[in-house]
This record gives C-alpha cells, sequence and structure tokens, in this order.
C-alpha cells in the first residue's frame, strides 16, 4: 500500500492537501480533491482512521445504548443504524444495560466518555439525571422510541398504533379481549410498554366494554414468553375471543400455544400483533407494521448531520405506523 508521501508527490500537491482531500475538510478546491482521490485510488491509498481521528479530534465511533440485544426489535434497529454508519465510516460501540444494576453501573461510570463522537439511545426513557450524565459528553444524541428534549429523536405514536390493533379486533365484533404485554420491569422503564398498555385500556373505554385483569398477562417480549402468557390466559375460568400481543414475538408464542390446545385461529381465538416482523407475512399474523430499520437509519442520519454541521439544533421525526390485516383475526386461511 503507497505512503501518503507517494499520493502527494504523484497528485504534485503537499501531503497537508492530501489529508484534507481525502477527510472532505475545506480549503481544497474541488479540482484538486478529485485528482487527489483519483491519485489514492491508482495507488491503492486509504488515510488511517487513527490518524484522521488525530487530526480532526473525532474517534469515528458512535455509542449505542440499549436494553437488550436479543430482541427481534432491537437487532432491526440497530441494522439500520450500523448501515448508515458504516457507509459514512463511522464504527458502533454497543453498551448493554438489560436490569437496573447494569443501568445504574453505567451511567455512573460512563464508560463511553471520550471514546464516541455521538450516542444514540435506544427506547429507554431516560431519567432527568441519566439525561444530563449524557449532556454532560458535550456530543450529538439521539433517541429511538420516544421524544427527549436535547435529543435527535425517532418514533412512531405506539399509542395510535395499539387502538388501531384493538379497535380492528373490537371491529370485528369481539368484546372479550385479551392482552400479552411486554411485563417490562419499571427499573428499565421503556415507554412503548406503557403507551400501548394504555392504547389497550382507552379502545376498549371507547366501547364500553370491561377490561378483565385476569386476561392481562407478561410474555416479556418473547416467543416462549407469549406461549407462556397465553396458556395461562387459557387457564382461566372464562376465555376471551381474541388476544392483542403487543409484539409479534410474543404473538407468534400465543400462536403456538393455541395450537397445543387445538384451538382455531382465528374461528375461536383471533389474534393480533405489533411491530411488523419478518415471519408475519407466513404466519398470517395481523399485526401493526411498523418501520423499525428506518428508525435506526433516520436517527443515525440526523446525528450525522448534526456532527457534519457542528451544530446544536436537534430534529424530530416521527415515522408512520399501518395496520395490515391477515388470516389470524380474518379468518380467509384455515390455521
Amino acid at each position: 500500500m503507497a505512503t501518503i508521501e507517494e499520493v502527494a508527490r504523484a497528485a504534485g500537491v503537499s501531503t497537508a492537501t492530501v489529508s484534507r482531500a481525502l477527510r472532505q475538510q475545506p480549503g481544497v478546491s474541488e479540482r484538486t480533491r478529485q485528482r487527489v482521490r483519483t491519485v489514492a485510488e491508482e495507488l491503492n491509498y486509504s488515510i488511517s482512521r487513527s490518524a484522521s481521528g488525530l487530526a480532526t479530534g473525532r474517534t469515528r465511533r458512535i455509542g449505542v445504548l440499549v436494553p437488550y440485544v436479543s430482541r427481534w426489535f432491537f437487532g432491526q434497529v440497530l441494522a439500520g443504524a450500523e448501515e448508515v454508519l458504516r457507509s459514512a465510516g463511522y464504527d458502533l460501540m454497543l453498551y448493554v444495560v438489560g436490569d437496573q444494576e447494569g443501568r445504574e453501573r453505567f451511567f455512573r461510570e460512563l464508560p463511553l466518555r471520550r471514546s464516541v463522537d455521538a450516542v444514540l439511545v435506544l427506547t429507554l426513557s431516560l431519567r432527568a439525571e441519566e439525561a444530563g450524565r449524557l449532556r454532560e459528553l458535550g456530543v450529538p444524541l439521539g433517541f429511538v422510541g420516544g421524544r427527549m428534549d436535547g435529543f435527535n429523536s425517532v418514533w412512531i405514536d405506539d399509542h395510535g398504533g395499539g387502538l388501531l390493533a384493538v379497535r380492528h379486533l373490537l371491529n370485528q365484533g369481539h368484546t372479550d379481549i385479551a392482552m400479552i404485554h411486554g411485563g417490562t420491569p419499571d427499573a428499565l422503564n421503556l415507554p412503548a410498554p406503557h403507551e400501548r398498555c394504555t392504547a389497550f385500556r382507552d379502545a376498549m373505554a371507547e366501547h364500553d366494554v370491561p377490561v378483565r385483569e385476569s386476561w392481562l398477562c407478561a410474555g416479556d417480549f418473547s416467543v416462549s414468553g407469549g406461549r407462556r402468557a397465553m396458556t395461562r390466559i387459557l387457564a382461566d375460568e372464562l376465555r376471551p375471543t381474541a388476544v392483542f400481543a403487543m409484539s409479534d414475538e410474543m404473538a407468534f408464542g400465543a400462536m403456538h400455544a393455541l395450537r397445543n390446545h387445538k384451538l382455531h385461529v382465528p374461528r375461536e381465538m383471533a389474534i393480533v400483533g405489533f411491530d411488523g416482523h419478518e415471519m408475519s407475512e407466513c404466519s398470517g399474523l395481523s399485526t401493526v407494521v411498523q418501520p423499525v430499520r428506518r428508525e435506526g437509519g433516520t436517527a443515525a442520519k440526523l446525528l450525522l448531520e448534526q456532527l457534519e454541521q457542528g451544530s446544536a439544533e436537534t430534529r424530530d421525526v416521527v415515522l408512520p405506523t399501518e395496520l395490515v390485516v391477515r388470516s389470524s383475526t380474518t379468518g380467509d386461511d384455515s390455521m
């Protein structure tokens, strides 16, 4: 591989000009910049990321704070963000706080201090002191899953999406409706489960339909958790005719439990999910679709824009949801 000195000689410029041209810094004409790029490509030269970081004060790393990595939603958001960041020459540093102890340790020690150029938080509703600790870093901040002051925020209307799901069941004539919720510990303070649970109660109240508390079961946002929750619901002395699962993964588990109990979907039990998991179509699952990868990609783009512009101004972006109706609620196919 060629050196920067060899590129400079071949392009007829100084090494400083080569460095500025390849790092997209000002002070270089477009003609010279293009000549340097061409010579660098011909000589198979690429500027050292560590050297570039020393020159610009940038680490070329973005820290991402997540409550989990094993859930489908978080993997998809991360994939969307990583694709955008990688194409811009940034690496992703992942920090997982899966419980209260991990969360407290992270905000106490702030391991990403002086290690990242920006921070992206996925779905954790930050307490005032936690948000303050991140602002002390003096880097652009992003948030997926709600709105946070001082953060570039990307979210969907979880309450509105929950209303779409439950109203669909009610409009199908169901009044005995159960719910499989996340059961997330309050310590993690995740906004989506709260909003979707509120939507369930609001939609039921709109139709003057009572909520049976024994039909509200935690499914831990997982397939196995959804199966266990559905089994508990079926053990109740009364049986619902429909279920709203707060995530598609929990809905898949519920459908497995229904098959084990030899109950027909949707004739004996209709079910609607939330998220738009890629398996929902082949499973025939009616679901509220959200653009999960796009949420991560959009948040990453907002952070990159703020880094490039050197601006303190943040932006809010609300992305749409859509109810996709399939056989799990309409009975078009046997299940």
